[in-house]
């Protein structure tokens, strides 16, 4: 990680207003293919790791039995509980926690996560990845921003000062080594895509 979770939650405090007025259409892309490849039933508890505002996780509210919301930034936490308080939706949970200690009782039925792991080095993208293959879900939907080929340094769709983003070949050696198969690849951009995997075992 190249800022500390201080560092990053501080920034994304400053931005947490205007979130989500400055969204690229690759981000929107991406936010509509998790959505749909989550896919949760009316049994199913979904955790939303690096929540946001709130864009996937109060959308699979509307589906899911529960949804559990979890991010760093005070700011975008409170945007969130906003949102899902201006639509209804008592089924949804907003609190503190990260990749590594996502603040989890019990097991999940479904993880998603859009647009937040890329801020981990690879090496911290591994134990994140253990972490959720250990609460136990089905599945586990990533919307990033990640490497199909050789990153244009004249044209990165990422800030290098704050982002790590893995090869796509990292990601799967990942999910595959914490137990997942990896059943849907999708690319956005050459630099954007979102892995779908499922529980193996």
């Amino acid at each position: 990680m190249k800022k500390t979770l201080e560092e990053h939650a501080a920034r994304f405090d400053d931005v947490a207003p205007e979130y989500d007025d400055d969204k690229t259409e690759e981000y929107r892309a991406c936010v509509s293919l998790v959505v749909e490849y989550a896919d949760p039933t009316a049994e199913d508890t979904v955790l939303d790791l690096g929540c946001g505002t709130g864009a996937i996780g109060l959308a699979l509210a509307e589906d899911a039995r529960r949804v559990l919301g979890r991010d760093i930034s005070e700011g975008m936490m409170a945007e969130a509980r906003e949102k899902a308080a201006a639509r209804g939706l008592d089924n949804v949970s907003i609190e503190a926690g990260t990749f590594r200690e996502p603040n989890v009782e019990g097991s999940v039925d479904i993880v998603v996560s859009n647009f937040a792991m890329h801020h981990l080095s690879d090496e911290e993208k591994r134990a994140a990845i253990e972490v959720i293959a250990d609460l136990g879900p089905r599945r586990f939907v990533l919307g990033d921003v990640m490497f199909f080929g050789e990153p244009d340094p004249e044209e990165p769709f990422y800030s290098p000062e704050v982002d790590d983003p893995a090869t796509v070949g990292v990601l799967a050696d990942a999910l595959t080594d914490s137990g997942f198969s990896l059943t849907a690849v999708e690319m956005v951009h050459e630099q954007v895509g979102v892995l779908v995997a499922e529980r193996t075992a």
